[in-house]
């Protein structure tokens, strides 16, 4: 079994949890603990002991340890990818693409340590200065998503200790695995007991547990839109600060004038790379008339030709559902627009692989519009669909009309409507001749309406959330 990490030792409980590869539901990974309420308050009760040794450490002291883990994580990239594709399903060369970003990401908050600054003012008043700085917000809760079980854990966890916080970090249910490696790594990179406490097991009981204590200044969550919405009841009880990343239904605008192939290539990677269980998928393709019928014929040729199977296999295109949940999930989603309309024009049918897995062929439907709950729902995986548009115009608004508000993208070749649809998309981040999904790991991400809530994640713009301003008045 597997344990928590809690005041920097490890703890086994009286329950665990299989975990196992959705590639083959015969591999039993490991078994992992599961953390009650008494372990989780006792992870809480830690983080808070820790809050002030660890806020007074140099930048150089934490400088030294985060560099240490991008060290151990780089170092291990193979190990921790391949472990990443077998308990997640995403493909092998994503899982270790993955295990490098996280390994750039605490590189990055390990230089940011260093580079903190703060501004001194002359007041408006005689023989008065204003010094103004940032500091540590106290114990931090992290609740992460299984769809990236590296990459968004370490955006969290590397900048809240950046900062000066300690940390409470509750990994998905399904992803045990890399949390509990990233866990260890931080350890013998030198974290000091109780600055990172990792406990794994049931939203409902870990994760609330953090919400209601009295001692956590600040939660920061990736998720859905249902727990997102509860999160931020819970915070707003406690007055404490929250930040909520919570999908999308992001759309990819194909002009008449784009490069075909390459507009084909972009809707494959955002809509069906790692099996569409991205918050940033291409799930709504928004194509004018004089490329319509071009582009669906290339992109329905290269859907039918995507490679559905094992994780593990360097032949893969897409790997598998990651659970048996979100497969069903799917199905239903896929049912849902045959009945109101849609053409199912490749995919949407379970593959049968060499194992048992939860194996789903991309679905591609044409013939949608726009208030189909294909096209107002994220489902979250591996389907996308097709809107028929005018013009310019209407593609903008279609693309504008959803309550999310994440990612959005445009292919073209005019550089006006390039233009214009980076200034009137109401999205937080917008591409241009790229595919929604994949973002830098040095600038921020975050999305508008019911996308996101709070401060942006990622790159220098994480010191909003993970600190707080003081302002100071000194006489002379």
């Amino acid at each position: 079994m597997k344990p928590l990490l809690i005041d920097g030792a490890w703890v086994t409980t009286a329950h665990a949890e299989e975990n196992r590869n959705p590639s083959n539901t015969n591999d039993v990974i490991d078994l992992y603990a599961h953390a009650g309420r008494a372990e989780t308050q006792a992870a809480i009760e830690a983080a808070a002991r820790a809050v002030p040794a660890w806020a007074s450490t140099t930048p150089q002291f934490r400088f030294d340890i985060l560099n240490r883990v991008a060290d151990q994580v780089i170092g291990r990239k193979t190990e921790i990818g391949t472990l990443l594709s077998r308990e997640e399903g995403k493909t092998l060369r994503e899982g270790i693409a993955e295990t490098e970003r996280a390994a750039n990401i605490f590189r990055f908050f390990a230089g940011e340590c260093l580079r903190q600054a703060g501004e001194l003012l002359p007041s408006v008043r005689p023989g008065v200065s204003v010094e103004v700085t940032r500091e540590p917000l106290g114990v931090i809760g992290i609740i992460t998503p299984w769809n990236f079980p590296m990459a968004i854990p370490s955006w969290k966890i590397a900048p809240a200790l950046c900062y000066g916080n300690t940390v409470v970090f509750k990994p998905a249910e399904l992803v045990p695995g890399c949390a509990w490696v990233l866990a260890d790594i931080l350890q013998s990179a030198g974290v000091p007991k109780g600055v990172f406490n990792l406990v794994t097991g049931q939203g409902s009981v870990v994760g609330n547990t953090i919400l209601e204590a009295e001692n956590v200044e600040a939660v920061t969550f990736t998720g859905s839109q249902g727990v997102g919405s509860h999160v931020a009841q819970a915070c707003i009880r406690h007055m404490r600060k929250l930040q909520l990343e919570m999908g999308g239904k992001n759309p990819l605008v194909v002009l008449d004038d784009a490069d075909l192939d390459l507009a084909v290539d972009c809707a494959v990677d955002g809509a069906f790379y790692s099996t569409g269980q991205r918050c940033t998928a291409s799930s709504r393709l928004i194509v004018t008339e004089g490329i319509y019928g071009r582009f669906i014929e290339k992109l329905t040729e290269r859907c039918r030709a995507l490679k559905v199977g094992d994780a593990l296999d360097a032949e893969t295109d897409i790997g598998p559902v990651a659970s048996a949940a979100q497969l069903e999930t799917d199905l239903k989603y896929i049912e849902i627009a045959r009945a109101q309309g849609g053409n199912l024009r490749a995919g949407g049918d379970l593959v049968k692989g060499s194992n048992e897995g939860y194996f789903l062929r991309p679905a591609l439907f044409t013939d949608t519009t726009n208030d189909m709950r294909i096209n107002r729902e994220e489902v979250f995986g591996p389907v996308a669909s097709v809107i028929r548009v005018r013009d310019f115009e209407e593609a903008l608004a279609t693309a504008n009309d959803t309550e999310f508000g994440l990612c959005s993208g445009i292919m073209t070749t005019s550089l006006r409507y390039a233009s214009q649809f980076r200034k009137e998309s109401r999205a937080g981040v917008v591409m241009v001749n790229l595919p929604t999904a994949g973002v830098d790991y040095h600038v921020p991400f975050g999305g508008r309406k019911s996308s996101s809530y709070g401060p942006r994640e990622q790159g220098r713009y994480a010191a909003e959330f993970f600190s707080t301003v003081k302002t100071s008045y000194i006489r002379a």
